[in-house]
């Protein structure tokens, strides 16, 4: 079978990004539709431009991309997932690249953002909702949170969680998250304005607050499923076997040669057949 070379190219993470930092750190994956602006987001909340944002509709990010910094004192990764509905990849290709934004930083985020733009929730919309919980499950929402962006679109003296009162789907959503939205505005809100509400920096610190309270209130445990784990069962029996090979190799060049094989095994299977009849496969191996 002929490998997709550019679905190889997205698989291509940086190896620097899964180290210590990022194993200590509260992972928080961001997730949303092409242009809503993910990476503008991820850029709002550091403070500094560290991820590339693109000034179309087009997906930007086209690979996963992530970063770490101290924030209040504690480390954050911010991992970027190429956006849903990308026009310049297939649908086996969006899922794929997306699955492994999450499993490469194994043992899984701490926090999923699910962003939204704050004037329309149309159903490309609801679709990227409900793909959410085809490729992960439900109980992912425990570990959610909805971000609005374009929050210069509130009329005058509104708020987020008046604006959603009014939307019964974005309503129902923010509600299976534990009631848990905020709203930031990535052009206009960045420039510190007098009115307290349209300020980036008094909104970001009340969305790491939030984080911070999620964390807590999971026990300092991260989101993972039996896709995780079996994909991180998989990676760990790939380097074993690696390593009794005899291969000269660095440990850090024989985990990432493993994982380079798991995941392309993955997105050869997606390519095929259904995410769960490859997971499944995983499970089945795992156990034996």
């Amino acid at each position: 079978m002929a490998v997709n070379v550019a679905v190889f190219t997205w698989f291509s993470i940086i190896d620097e990004h899964y180290s210590l930092s990022v194993s200590n750190s509260r992972r928080i994956v961001i997730l949303g539709k092409t242009g809503v602006g993910k990476s503008s987001l991820a850029n709002t909340i550091f403070g500094e431009g560290l991820f590339e944002v693109g000034d179309t509709v087009n997906s930007e990010t086209r690979t996963c991309q992530a970063e770490t910094k101290p924030v209040n004192g504690g480390n954050i990764t911010l991992i970027d997932t190429p956006g849903f509905f990308d026009t310049h990849r297939s649908e086996e290709e969006m899922k794929s690249a997306i699955l492994r934004c999450v499993t490469e930083f194994a043992p899984g985020p701490h926090v999923f953002l699910i962003v939204l733009r704050v004037e329309r929730f149309t159903p490309q919309e609801q679709d990227v909702i409900a793909k959410m919980h085809q490729y992960f499950s439900d109980e992912f929402l425990q570990y959610a949170t909805v971000l609005f962006t374009h929050g210069d679109q509130l009329s005058e003296g509104q708020t987020i969680e008046e604006r959603v009162g009014d939307n019964k789907p974005v309503m129902e959503l923010v509600k299976k998250c534990g009631g848990r939205c905020h709203v930031i505005d990535n052009k206009y809100w960045k420039n510190n304005p007098q009115e307290r509400y349209r300020n980036n920096q008094v909104q970001v610190k009340e969305l790491l607050k939030t984080i911070d309270e999620m964390v807590e209130a999971n026990k300092g445990g991260c989101y993972t499923n039996e896709m995780l784990q079996a994909v991180e069962e998989r990676i760990k029996q790939e380097a074993q076997l690696m390593r009794q090979s005899g291969v000269r190799m660095s440990e850090e060049q024989i985990n990432q040669k493993a994982k380079d094989k798991v995941f392309l095994g993955l997105c050869l299977g997606l390519a095929c057949v259904s995410v769960g009849v490859v997971l499944g496969g995983f499970l089945v191996q795992q156990r034996v």
